[in-house]
């Protein structure tokens, strides 16, 4: 499975050829350099490591620093390992946007906006106690009754209550590639992405 590690930029709206709106994220995606290439002899497993994003090498370790100088780069921000690359690869090699095609369908990962400690309602849906009508005081958003009494006189786990939401690891399938800009690194993917402005993420084909 082909694929790049990439920065969402931002979203926007662009116009097909019927005149329609059409809203979508534009991701700078690569170039990646291959930092490690990963055999079934050595490794059990075959698979491309790839970096993007390069980081100063005073806030690197050495370990780090001699990992990426095998591969005649300097230390990187993020990698991540591609299983059943499409095509093959060797180490030091750099792989760019040029291996997405308009109009393909991704799949693209990344880590949903955390949103803090909330309540049942924006965390679940809930209407609140009785719909927050007929004086319910102060307890309109509260999540109501969470157990029985004396059996099981405990609350089930997996209950849906109050508690930390979003920074989660979500993956969107299934986004058209309406455009390829090679010679900035950028992809035009039709819809949302997870994450927030420059965070990290993973478009595989």
């Amino acid at each position: 499975m082909s694929g790049l590690i990439g920065r969402k930029i931002g979203m926007t709206s662009i116009f097909d050829e019927n005149g329609k709106n059409i809203p979508c994220t534009v991701i700078e995606a690569g170039p990646c350099v291959v930092t490690q290439v990963r055999t079934k002899g050595v490794d059990g497993y075959e698979a491309l490591q790839l970096g993007f994003d390069d980081k100063n090498e005073k806030h690197s370790t050495k370990a780090a620093v001699g990992h990426f100088a095998k591969a005649g780069t300097v230390a990187k921000k993020k990698v991540v390992e591609f299983q059943d690359f499409a095509t093959e690869q060797k180490l030091g090699d750099v792989i760019d946007v040029s291996v997405f095609e308009e109009g393909e369908f991704v799949d693209v990962q990344g880590v949903s906006k955390g949103k803090g400690f909330q309540g049942v309602v924006k965390r679940h849906g809930f209407g609140g106690v009785g719909q927050a009508t007929h004086g319910q005081h102060n307890r309109l958003r509260a999540p109501g009754s969470v157990g029985a009494s004396s059996y099981p006189s405990r609350v089930f786990k997996g209950m849906r209550m109050a508690g930390r939401m979003g920074g989660d690891n979500v993956k969107v399938q299934n986004l058209r590639v309406l455009k390829v800009v090679a010679e900035k690194n950028l992809l035009v993917i039709k819809g949302c992405i997870p994450g927030c402005n420059n965070s990290y993420v993973i478009i595989q084909k």
